[in-house]
């Protein structure tokens, strides 16, 4: 059973691979629009790529269904929101192990205050971005949260004073 899985999840990712493979300057300039407007009409996108709108649409289309383009979303406004402070926490494990990384994984993907999580080569394990309200909402996080997750040894916290750039677009 678990071979099968992995030669179907193998022949999807190399099917997803060479589609992505096929995208020409259109679809990029398509995914560049987007990026910057999610909610841009077909009609629009079609005028500023100039194609026609159903050439447009059935390229967008073919990039959601490959999954070059995930979904849309909103970009909202933490400070609006109390969640002003940011911060970035570098997290070493007590010791690296499949079984951990698995339990550390499925239990950051339930943190709301959690942004990104990314594993990282170094001198230390994950590097978690998180948001909440303020210094005494992160001492709460850290104390009653974080620290609580398996397999922690150690974190470092970098709280960020000043956003210079924050950009989700990808360089196309």
């Amino acid at each position: 059973m678990m071979n099968e899985l992995n030669s179907v999840t193998s022949y999807f990712f190399e099917l997803n691979s060479a589609l992505r493979a096929l995208m020409d300057d259109v679809d990029k300039k398509i995914l560049v629009r987007l990026q910057q407007d999610g909610r841009i009409t077909n009609l629009e996108l079609s005028r500023l790529i100039h194609l026609s709108p159903a050439a447009t649409l059935e390229r967008v289309r073919k990039l959601e269904q490959t999954g070059i383009i995930r979904g849309y979303m909103a970009k909202l406004d933490p400070d609006a929101l109390q969640l002003g402070l940011l911060v970035f926490v570098q997290v070493t494990l007590d010791r690296t192990s499949p079984g951990i990384f698995d339990d550390f994984s499925k239990a950051i993907k339930s943190i709301p205050q959690i942004s990104e999580c990314h594993m990282v080569a170094g001198g230390f394990d994950y590097l978690i971005k998180a948001r909440v309200r303020d210094m005494n909402a992160y001492r709460n996080f850290l104390g009653k949260t974080l620290t609580r997750l398996p397999g922690i040894r150690q974190t470092h916290t970098y709280t960020v004073m000043e956003e210079v750039k924050s950009n989700n677009e990808l360089p196309l």
